[in-house]
């Protein structure tokens, strides 16, 4: 059985239509009208026990509504959900003590006290043991650093700082399953290093099961093995990360920089060996496209270097980025 399920979800909200300008303002207050918008729309998955899910999508295409159905802060209406056997919004109390939680916008931590004081009130709701509660912190410290944090008030904490402690608590537990919707938002590129390489050692020495939003593609192409996509609240993909990069991500560019100004006439002339793309860059340098299905990188170098005299050349793979937008244009 699937740690988490997830059967024709639907979630529908009520959306007052206001009417513009000083009339507008006039006829709201007579007669109000409403819209129903389905945030989430049929939408079917399920997720295996030590998963690192990433779940991706458009603002506004039902990433966020899913994750706070998942977490019972919602409740679908329709659809059925479970995860680890608790049905989210029916059985809460139950439920959140087997889930961690991070949004990226708002804290977990009570905003006055220190760190430490906010982590021992969760090992007390959460009754954790003092010999587990001390071993985590020294693990938490030993990836995230946050030893030095420990004292300070949450309010004095800078954003990627309260990251770090917000992931942290939301792990004392040692919950099954975290939701991490946003995790690395706005943070340098150092912290959000060490947070990638903190989700995978959970995921590793604990089997954490991971579900992660993010607009960083780079974050889902270093972390997770299989993806969803969801647009307009309707699932568009659900498939093995390096499969679709595979089938999809066909595409191949070759930078060749010459010595001499280029010819492109000459160049098509000579290079026939398949269905090249060519764009020029400058008087120097040349961009040559090509399906790696239809001929191999091999074949396209020999062929230039062949007919041309190279100053560089540089093969470059297609991008998590450029996979995800042919997945879009496809749906």
């Amino acid at each position: 059985m699937a740690l988490i399920e997830v059967e024709n979800l639907v979630k529908t909200f009520k959306m007052f239509k206001r009417k513009e300008g000083i009339s507008g303002a006039l006829m709201n207050l007579i007669k109000r009208e409403y819209q129903f918008v389905r945030a989430v729309d049929d939408v079917s998955f399920h997720v295996d026990h030590g998963e690192i899910l990433g779940y991706i999508g458009p603002n506004g295409a039902g990433k966020s509504t899913s994750i706070k159905i998942l977490t019972g802060i919602l409740t679908p209406t329709k659809g059925d959900v479970s995860v680890s056997g608790f049905v989210p919004y029916k059985q809460r109390r139950r439920h959140v003590k087997n889930i961690g939680v991070v949004f990226g916008q708002r804290t977990q931590l009570w905003w006055d006290i220190a760190v430490i004081e906010a982590f021992t009130l969760l090992r007390d709701i959460y009754e954790v043991s003092e010999s587990d509660f001390t071993a985590r912190l020294k693990r938490f410290d030993r990836i995230l650093g946050i030893g030095a944090l420990l004292h300070t008030p949450v309010r004095k904490l800078s954003l990627g700082q309260r990251m770090r402690c917000d992931i942290a608590a939301s792990l004392l537990h040692n919950p099954p399953v975290v939701f991490l919707d946003e995790p690395t938002i706005g943070l340098d590129v150092a912290v959000k290093s060490n947070i990638r390489e903190f989700i995978k050692e959970m995921n590793l020495t604990l089997g954490t099961t991971v579900i992660l939003t993010t607009h960083d593609l780079s974050e889902i192409e270093n972390l997770c093995q299989r993806i969803l996509i969801i647009d307009k609240g309707k699932l568009i993909f659900d498939g093995d990360l390096e499969k679709v990069k595979s089938e999809l991500g066909s595409k191949r560019k070759i930078q060749a920089d010459f010595y001499e100004q280029i010819n492109l006439e000459i160049i098509r002339e000579r290079l026939k060996i398949g269905r090249l793309e060519f764009r020029k860059q400058n008087d120097y340098s040349l961009t040559i496209s090509f399906d790696k299905n239809e001929i191999s990188a091999v074949d396209v170098i020999q062929n230039i270097l062949n007919h041309f005299p190279l100053r560089d050349m540089k093969l470059e793979e297609p991008t998590i980025e450029t996979v995800v937008k042919e997945i879009y244009q496809n749906a």
